[in-house]
């Protein structure tokens, strides 16, 4: 990534891809703005982490998962469930569709 340069085609490139409009100002802007992440990268790929152990989590937490029980004070019955629905059919929310 060392001297990794981006120029306002690849930004309008990317732009293109990700379907934003943008104006030549703001391009020049985000050449800058990413050259100044790839930076960044080059630099976290330099520094030297062969003495920090791996880890996935820090909080010394084993098991964070609880037992999937009913908590049926927490529930709704069918009715309060569709109290405020505009349309109901048969004890169902009636919506509307959106694939054909």
């Amino acid at each position: 990534m060392a001297g990794t340069k981006i120029s306002i085609a690849d930004v309008t490139h990317l732009a293109r891809l990700a379907n934003l409009p943008l104006d030549e100002e703001r391009k020049k802007i985000l050449v800058d703005q990413i050259a100044t992440v790839y930076e960044y990268v080059d630099t976290l790929e330099k520094t030297d982490t062969s003495a920090v152990p791996e880890t996935n989590q820090v909080a010394g937490l084993t098991n964070v998962w609880r037992e999937d029980e009913l908590d049926e004070s927490r529930m709704l019955t069918q009715s309060q469930a569709l109290q405020n629905a505009k349309i109901t059919a048969n004890g169902y929310f009636v919506v509307p569709a959106v694939l054909e």
